[in-house]
């Protein structure tokens, strides 16, 4: 079975979700702001995060044909996990509007809480009713035609949803704590200079992420458990 990965930055890989699919029987094919005719019959696509916007397409034309195969493998019932950008992608393609949030840029390690629906989810149900992950986004989008939403934050409402078998989450449930401190000293001018962050503080929050990484990656192979059952039963 064919995992196909769509990454943005070189230092934003698929973290714990890498292990959990290859656990779970897939092959985790990567593509680098690509896309290729033969990933719409792929048994999954993940679609990672980046600091571009969806609305950006003209400066990142792949993000035009990252868009145009979601569609296309939506109308399919194809399965796809989203992750920030990548749930932003998801929630563009299914006919929701992605923008610029108002409520500023959501970063650190924060909990989301599951939604009623959440906690009843067939695969993420049973957690928790919060989940400590991690953030680094300031878009969020109108609710997704469709599906189902499964979290959210005081922030932002819009933090997970299910939209048939695929699944988009706006954080980062695949970073550890050791990624995100990478993330941060990488993006440390960036969140000083335009978003008047204190690095050191957020810096502070990582064994919170630290203790809950047990817990997130239970979560992330539940959801390659998933989507291997719907490749199997697909055949």
């Amino acid at each position: 079975m064919r995992a196909v990965v769509m990454q943005h930055e070189e230092h934003e890989g698929p973290g714990m979700l890498g292990p959990a699919l290859e656990a779970a029987g897939f092959t985790l094919v990567k593509r680098f702001r690509s896309v290729k005719r033969e990933d719409v019959d792929a048994e999954l696509v993940v679609v990672l995060g980046g600091p571009m916007g969806v609305y950006e397409a003209e400066r990142h034309p792949f993000l035009a044909e990252e868009l145009g195969l979601l569609s296309e493998r939506l109308a399919f019932s194809r399965p796809v996990l989203g992750l920030c950008l990548g749930a932003q992608l998801l929630a563009a393609a299914a006919g929701s509007e992605v923008f610029v949030g108002k409520n500023g840029l959501e970063v650190g390690v924060a909990p989301v809480r599951w939604t009623k629906e959440g906690l009843a989810d067939p695969v993420l149900g049973g957690v928790r009713p919060r989940a400590t992950v991690a953030h680094w986004h300031q878009d969020t989008f109108k609710p997704v035609p469709g599906a189902t939403l499964l979290a959210s934050t005081d922030r932002y409402t819009q933090q997970a949803f299910r939209l048939g078998d695929s699944y988009g989450l706006q954080f980062h449930l695949e970073l550890t704590a050791d990624e995100l401190e990478r993330w941060f000293t990488q993006g440390a001018e960036e969140l000083v200079e335009l978003y008047e962050k204190n690095v050191d503080e957020l810096r502070a929050q990582l064994p919170k992420l630290r203790a809950a990484e047990g817990e997130n990656r239970e979560l992330l192979e539940r959801l390659a458990h998933h989507f291997a059952r719907v490749a199997r039963a697909a055949r």
